[in-house]
């Protein structure tokens, strides 16, 4: 099969957003990964590789050949080590060599010492070589990895007139089935009585209809403001969302940098309604504490794995907007040491402070005593790879999932001893807002 590349100016007015989602709807592609990151849109599609990775077994397969293989010690090592071997043989035949995919919450279980909480057969990673890359940068749009055929076909599809905004039909979030601030009072006694410092408590909102994951990306990407987004089907399981930070990435160079975003009030009311709510968010003292002790943990994880001297903060207790709400943020960065590699750093990285607790093993271990449901991708990550090896992990919040015909919210808040049960479920409620009212039906 002929392959080649395609490079064509595209209209000013032509919105990335929506030319990546005409892409996931038009049924080319039964699998594929977007991912938004500083004004470049990626729609990788069609695997050539795969590496999946559960409790019990790695699964790598190169053109359609599955080699499967029991597993040990810490999953992030073997799905590395897989994706090596797959990226290997399909680059000594001349063939792409990008990755993108997902790492899912329970990954954090077995180097934080919480692996028993993990029932067996647990989906943990779901990683990707796409044939087909369509890249949307600037006022071009690159084609490649495709047929002739496959080329009249998406420029068809990129060229057709853009169809309005789709209609969402909107979530109610306030319901509690999961009884979230009776696990917050429970983590707060918890906190008073030492056992650990902070944690993030989530809880699951159910949709209740099937939901178009493209139209929603769409409509949900034209009220947000992520530092990455991403849309993305792989097997029976989809997921879009609105990321507000990193949880590690690692340049050509080896520099690490993770985005801690810790404090939080309410986005979007109105211009003095949000003028208040930021004035009262850098005031708040239980906040400043929150977001201070996300940072140093943060400078510890980033120190372990970097050269001496390289670490800094930069940008430090910033306001950032994201979506419906606004956080404190900061920036921490640092070179990686001789013999460390990319997923050295994601893996002292993840799962992302603000996702997790401090201490993090502890404050893991309450996650899943007290969380309720699986978390899965939420508080995950969406990871691409460059051909050269340049990594990065999105933290996935601000997100819609879809699998085995159920459709779901989730979102959570940082619990410490100041916390109340009210104010951290109203934070919940903040958070889901980034994506509710977006939801789009499944036609």
């Amino acid at each position: 099969m002929a392959l080649h590349s395609d490079s064509q100016p595209r209209t000013a007015d032509a919105d990335p957003a929506d030319l990546v989602t005409r892409l996931a709807a038009s049924g080319l592609f039964a699998e594929y990964v977007v991912y938004e990151r500083q004004g470049e849109w990626v729609f990788s599609a069609d695997p050539i590789g795969r590496v999946e990775l559960d409790t019990a077994e790695v699964r790598r397969t190169v053109d359609g050949r599955t080699e499967r293989i029991r597993w040990s010690g810490r999953p992030l090592g073997a799905l590395a080590e897989s994706l090596d071997l797959v990226r290997e043989e399909l680059g000594a035949a001349g063939r792409a060599t990008s990755a993108c995919g997902w790492i899912g919450f329970e990954c954090c279980a077995y180097h934080l010492d919480a692996a028993h909480h993990v029932p067996a057969g647990t989906a943990l990673a779901h990683l990707i070589v796409p044939r087909v890359e369509i890249t949307f940068a600037g006022d071009r749009t690159t084609i490649t990895g495709t047929t002739p055929d496959e080329t009249r076909a998406i420029t068809e599809i990129l060229t057709a007139a853009p169809e309005p905004l789709p209609t969402a039909e909107p979530v109610e979030v306030r319901a509690d089935p999961t009884g979230y601030r009776d696990r917050v009072a429970t983590a707060v006694a918890e906190i008073h009585a030492g056992h650990y410092r902070k944690v993030i408590l989530s809880r699951r909102v159910a949709i209740p209809f099937g939901v178009d994951l493209a139209a929603t990306y769409r409509l949900g990407r034209a009220h947000n403001t992520p530092a990455r987004s991403f849309l993305l089907r792989l097997g029976d399981f989809e997921a879009a969302g609105f990321s507000p930070e990193l949880v590690a990435a690692v340049d050509d160079t080896g520099v690490v940098t993770t985005e801690p975003l810790a404090g939080t009030r309410a986005f979007g009311l109105g211009h003095a309604r949000d003028r208040q709510a930021r004035r009262e968010l850098e005031a708040d003292p239980k906040e400043i504490v929150e977001h201070a002790a996300s940072v140093k943990l943060s400078l510890t994880e980033i120190s372990s794995v970097a050269e001496p001297g390289t670490e800094s903060i930069t940008d430090f207790m910033s306001v950032r907007e994201r979506g419906s709400v606004q956080h404190l943020a900061s920036t921490v960065r640092g070179r990686l040491a001789a013999g460390r590699s990319p997923w050295d750093a994601v893996e002292v990285l993840f799962p992302s402070v603000t996702a997790a607790g401090i201490p993090k093993a502890p404050g893991v271990d309450a996650i899943f005593r007290h969380d309720h449901d699986p978390r899965g991708l939420y508080s995950g990550a969406v990871l691409t790879v460059s051909p050269s090896g340049a990594l990065e992990a999105t933290l996935v919040l601000r997100a819609v999932y879809q699998s085995g015909g159920s459709a779901w919210l989730r979102a959570g808040a940082g619990i410490i001893g100041q916390s109340t049960p009210a104010r951290e479920f109203e934070e919940t409620c903040e958070k889901l807002r980034s994506v509710s009212p977006y939801v789009v039906r499944a036609r």
